[in-house]
């Protein structure tokens, strides 16, 4: 369950919703805040990963014609090498342990830029944050897949890659989305 930049302001707007939907926590200005500090911090997460993927893949181009002279499986050693250089990243690999800190992370910044109020355990909004997170990135696929099939139900047929596609699938993934209650 990986997190994209693509899906991070979705995420962000689930986040900010399920906590004014919680009744546990008080918004002090608006949903549009809170998701713009949690997108903020997705942003960052996924921006640590990409450079540590960089990172691999330019060790991996440099030692190119030993890892073919071994035989080895590239993406086991993509991993191998992702898993040893993760904490130089601090980049959390274990996706539970990961969206966990994000929430944790997301729960801090909202308390200290006074965007939320609440009167229950910490735990619990950290929960709500995980939460919303990790069911939006459940649904994702589900969601993906319908819009698909809808793109597919038109007599005009779309090229996957075109502009034209990428609208019409941003529209109705966005649609989707509001079907949902999820933007």
């Amino acid at each position: 369950m990986k997190i994209s930049l693509k899906t991070i302001p979705h995420i962000s707007n689930k986040i900010s919703i399920d906590l004014a939907k919680s009744g546990a926590v008080t918004l002090t200005r608006g949903v549009e805040s809170v998701a713009y500090e949690a997108e903020k911090i997705l942003q960052e997460s996924v921006k640590k990963e990409m450079a540590l993927e960089e990172k691999v893949n330019e060790y991996l181009e440099e030692n190119e014609e030993e890892i073919e002279f071994m035989l080895a499986d590239e993406r086991q050693l993509f991993f191998m090498i992702k898993k040893k250089l993760a904490p130089e990243f601090d980049v959390i690999l274990n996706y539970e342990e990961r969206f966990s800190d994000i929430a944790h992370k997301i729960l801090d910044e909202l308390y200290e830029e006074d965007l939320i109020h609440f009167d229950v355990n910490e735990n619990r909004v950290k929960n709500i944050i995980f939460n919303a997170i990790t069911s939006f990135l459940a649904d994702t696929s589900e969601i993906e897949d319908a819009v698909i099939e809808k793109i597919r139900s038109y007599k005009r047929k779309f090229i996957p890659g075109t502009d034209e596609f990428e609208i019409l699938y941003e529209k109705l993934y966005r649609e989707e989305l509001s079907k949902r209650g999820m933007e």
